[in-house]
């Protein structure tokens, strides 16, 4: 996906600021460089009692401010230097800001599922908006319902886009044949027929996994899988993969089912732990992620990165177009 380079006098995007958290700053510079916009100076620093301070090297008064700012590796820390840098902004008199989420911190405490828990995700809602925050952007939240515990408008983008142009490179150059997607559980069913529906020209199938989690954290067990595979390529999609557990579980569930190959497209690669030993040992031919978050140094050698960020790039010009983003989705 490419961005042709306009005059920025006679776009919108003379009044854009890019600045970037220190979570992800090659993610901000990507999309800097596909909309052909330099990433604008900001300090940050830490002091020695862990306290963090912001401040914009250049005028934001009338500006458009995007903040980018990932949720991964120290998710505490790279919240609360966001909310500093949307209350600076605030406090500099800019036009509007929008903090770029490309993975939403906390995305999965989205509701109470057992006692006395918090709802962490609509307390990340919470503090942005009393921070001062105008827009959200960010893609593939865990839960869609994530976007009603705001206020302001959230744009969530789909890294299908993304993954569907690979899956047709892929198919064009032999790799895989009439692809089965599969959803590792009842959630993401939705989402494969998504997949399925998008690639009916290449004779795509869908079948849908089921998994249950005896215990409150990471762990799963596949207990059925609805829909044949035998003989077929098939795509594991998701939105997250952590510890890579559930993905190698149900990889093996498909693989014992008969299938040709097994690999995975799942748009944020946390890779906690010991991810990248579990996907070694498993059936999967290939785990491709987006780069929503820094592929970490030992992700192994089966997992490929491809990047999004053009797609965020497409976005925030529409906004400042003020255009459909509506079409980024087709």
């Amino acid at each position: 996906m490419t961005i042709t380079p306009r005059n920025h006098d006679t776009d919108g995007l003379e009044r854009l600021i890019l600045v970037g958290g220190r979570s992800h700053p090659g993610f901000t510079e990507a999309i800097g460089a596909t909309l052909a916009h330099p990433t604008d100076p900001v300090r940050l620093r830490t002091f020695s009692d862990g306290a963090i301070e912001v401040k914009y090297e250049a005028n934001v008064r009338g500006r458009d401010v995007f903040i980018v700012q990932t949720g991964h590796a120290n998710p505490n820390d790279h919240h609360m230097e966001l909310l500093f840098l949307i209350d600076a902004a605030r406090r500099a008199s800019a036009r509007s800001i929008t903090a770029v989420l490309p993975y939403f911190p906390y995305g999965k405490g989205d509701k109470k599922d057992e006692p006395r828990v918090s709802i962490r995700a609509r307390v990340i809602a919470d503090t942005l908006e009393v921070a001062g925050v105008d827009r959200v952007l960010t893609v593939d939240l865990h839960a869609g319902q994530l976007q009603g515990f705001f206020h302001v408008p959230v744009d969530n983008l789909y890294a299908m886009t993304i993954f569907a142009t690979e899956v047709e490179r892929l198919t064009s150059a032999g790799t895989i044949n009439a692809p089965v997607f599969i959803a590792p559980d009842a959630g993401r069913a939705k989402l494969a027929r998504d997949y399925m529906r998008r690639l009916a020209h290449l004779g795509a199938g869908v079948a849908i996994g089921d998994k249950v989690r005896p215990t409150q954290d990471e762990t799963s067990e596949v207990t059925a899988l609805l829909g044949s595979v035998t003989g077929r390529d098939c795509i594991i999609v998701d939105d997250i993969i952590f510890t890579g557990g559930t993905l190698c579980n149900m990889a093996r569930a498909v693989h014992d089912a008969g299938a040709k190959s097994v690999r995975a497209m799942v748009t944020h690669g946390l890779l906690t732990g010991d991810a990248s030993v579990q996907i070694d040992g498993s059936p999967l031919a290939e785990v491709v992620v987006t780069d929503t978050v820094p592929l970490p140094a030992a992700a192994g050698t089966r997992v490929r990165q491809v990047s999004i960020a053009p797609l965020f790039a497409h976005a925030i010009r529409s906004i400042c177009e003020e255009t459909s983003i509506s079409r980024l989705f087709e």
